[in-house]
């Protein structure tokens, strides 16, 4: 199971703002803090505002912290609202001229679809702050992203 680069984006900007110490952050900070394009970064942040992770302050002393039951929100649970894709395959057209050959009689997307949730299910009892630093002496800092195809 392979996550996207939007969720990998997304679990980088908590990690970041559940580093003790930390605070508020802006966009920007967070940016340069885990080597990621600041564009990715808002997108980021704009998201995990919305299902209720992260709160945001505009303004000049503006920035993004952690919600108040964030640590707690399950891991699992939040990665099935991240990821936005129906399956794992695409399997709508193999090619421009015609459709899959097998698209009758293919259980594959079931599968597939099963064992995606059975990843999210392992992942379920854990909460985000199993996944975070314990330490502020140990801040998460430039962490390689991952290379994202051109589609130009």
């Amino acid at each position: 199971m392979k996550l996207s680069a939007f969720t990998d984006v997304c679990l980088r900007t908590i990690m970041v703002l559940a580093t003790p110490g930390t605070g508020q952050l802006t966009s920007r900070e967070i940016s340069d803090s885990v080597g990621v394009p600041y564009n990715h970064v808002a997108k980021a942040v704009l998201e995990l505002r919305t299902l209720g992770i992260l709160q945001v302050t505009r303004g000049r002393n503006g920035g993004a912290a952690l919600g108040d039951n964030a640590l707690h929100t399950s891991l699992g649970g939040l990665l099935r609202q991240l990821d936005k894709r129906t399956d794992i395959v695409d399997c709508s057209e193999h090619d421009a001229q015609t459709a899959c050959p097998l698209s009758g009689n293919c259980r594959l997307r079931a599968v597939f679809r099963q064992a995606r949730e059975a990843f999210y299910a392992s992942l379920d009892p854990l909460t985000i702050q199993d996944i975070c630093p314990g330490s502020s002496a140990s801040p998460i800092t430039s962490l390689p992203f991952p290379m994202v195809r051109d589609f130009s």
